[in-house]
């Protein structure tokens, strides 16, 4: 009796089971039915979805379907929207949300001002709307747009504009040579009035560039009139200032010096002033005034290499002309085969542009008295000049020592042992007076790899 009984459950069961996911089940929509059949369990409707499928979940097995706690997806066809990606049947036996699929809608089309649109299809899903204008005006932008499934219109509202733009003429103007002693020019002209071929109505006349009775400097200046009509069209035109300043030839700055003008270097009336670098001696004028004839006064400048007396008779006065011109970088050693001495010339041979960048003037004193040899380059100090260098400075003989002297004549630095270029240098251009030759060459483009 007992398997009679389990085998019409197990039929009952089997009948009542449905396909999940598809929407549709064997046993219709008589949920009274459910709820006698399973008495005490909440049960929610069946979905039948229109437009669309549903995949449920349920807690309690597949022939408990619908039972509270039962999940179920929504997902609509393209063109359609759920209010709900989900559901859920509840314990008052109704489903979360609404699950329906309504048809995807996009927003109102706004009337473009002086036109409209019709549409196949109202602003439902794939409805295609035609734009126009009113006569006069041309449509700008795209001319259809159509309702997306995403419920956003494949293109924005267009405008219709008015394309005609108005017309305006600018003054004509010659060339201007700058006043004298200045390098500008006072330019003055009419203000021109724009004409619209539509309505007439203007905006003011825009200026892009100096108005007028305004200074300009010299060159070439680009300027333009801008007006616009009510429907946003504009009119311009184009028009050029040049001003012209008389000028001498160009000058230079001589080498190894400097050269600073005022005004724009060269202009009539402008001056210039020259000096030379250290180590070096001005000749010709020190400074020169573009005349009204456009010509140079004075006479050519330029900076010629400091006379070095070596036939002096004391290293006082050998040391004294170097000052406020050069510094001296003193290199002494007992033997020209000094390990220390060779290293030392080796490293500055490569550095003699960084060397004259920084007016520094080398001298050797090699050997110990009287077989020692002094020497600046390629002039050479009778040794007892190079020995009284010796004992002014108190150098050793019997040991390197290089001796770094300012333009000042003071003893700045001393080294017994070599040292690089790259360091001598970061010395120097900590001096004083280093800091504002470095402003002056940096103005004049001068500059060294080394």
């Amino acid at each position: 009796m007992d398997m009679w009984l389990l085998v019409l459950l197990l039929v009952q069961l089997c009948v009542c089971s449905g396909y999940e996911g598809s929407g549709m089940y064997a046993y219709g929509d008589d949920e009274d039915w459910y709820s006698r059949r399973y008495k005490g369990t909440p049960w929610c409707a069946p979905i039948k979805l229109k437009h669309g499928d549903v995949s449920c979940r349920t807690p309690r097995g597949d022939h408990h379907r619908n039972v509270m706690g039962t999940r179920c997806k929504i997902r609509c066809k393209q063109g359609y929207e759920s209010h709900s990606s989900e559901v859920v049947c509840m314990a008052s036996k109704h489903w979360s949300s609404n699950y329906a699929c309504r048809q995807s809608r996009c927003p109102k089309l706004d009337m473009p001002v002086n036109g409209g649109y019709k549409c196949s299809d109202g602003s439902y899903f794939n409805s295609r709307c035609e734009f126009f204008c009113s006569p006069g005006f041309s449509l700008k932008g795209q001319k259809t747009a159509t309702c997306q499934h995403t419920s956003v219109w494949s293109a924005g509202v267009p405008t219709c504009v008015d394309l005609d733009p108005p017309k305006i003429k600018c003054p004509t103007l010659k060339d201007k040579w700058a006043e004298p002693r200045k390098l500008t020019a006072r330019v003055t002209w009419d203000t021109p009035e724009g004409v619209d071929t539509a309505d007439g109505i203007l905006t003011d006349v825009i200026l892009k560039g100096k108005p007028s009775k305004s200074d300009f400097p010299e060159g070439l200046h680009k300027m333009s009139y801008t007006v616009f009509d009510r429907a946003g069209n504009k009119g311009s035109c184009r028009f050029t200032v040049r001003v012209r300043v008389r000028r001498c030839s160009p000058l230079f700055p001589p080498d190894n010096g400097y050269m600073k003008c005022d005004a724009d270097k060269d202009n009539y009336g402008a001056s210039c002033e020259f000096k030379c670098t250290g180590g070096f001696e001005l000749q010709g004028s020190a400074a020169r005034v573009c005349q009204y004839g456009l010509t140079w006064s004075g006479s050519d400048t330029t900076c010629a290499p400091m006379n070095i007396n070596v036939g002096v008779r004391s290293a006082a006065a050998l040391l004294d002309q170097f000052y406020e011109k050069r510094r001296l970088l003193i290199i002494s050693a007992p033997t020209a085969a000094n390990h220390n001495y060779r290293f030392q010339m080796t490293n500055l041979q490569h550095a003699q542009c960084g060397l004259d960048l920084r007016h520094v003037t080398v001298i050797e004193l090699v050997g110990t008295y009287p077989a020692q040899v002094g020497r600046i380059r390629h002039r050479l100090l009778t040794p007892a000049l190079a020995l009284q260098l010796r004992i002014l400075l108190r150098i050793p003989q019997r040991s390197f020592q290089m001796v770094l002297v300012d333009k000042q004549g003071i003893d700045k630095q001393r080294y017994p042992f070599p040292i690089t270029a790259a360091e001598l240098f970061t010395t120097i251009d900590t001096f004083p007076l280093r800091k504002d030759e470095m402003l002056l060459q940096q103005e004049a483009g001068q500059s060294c790899q080394s």
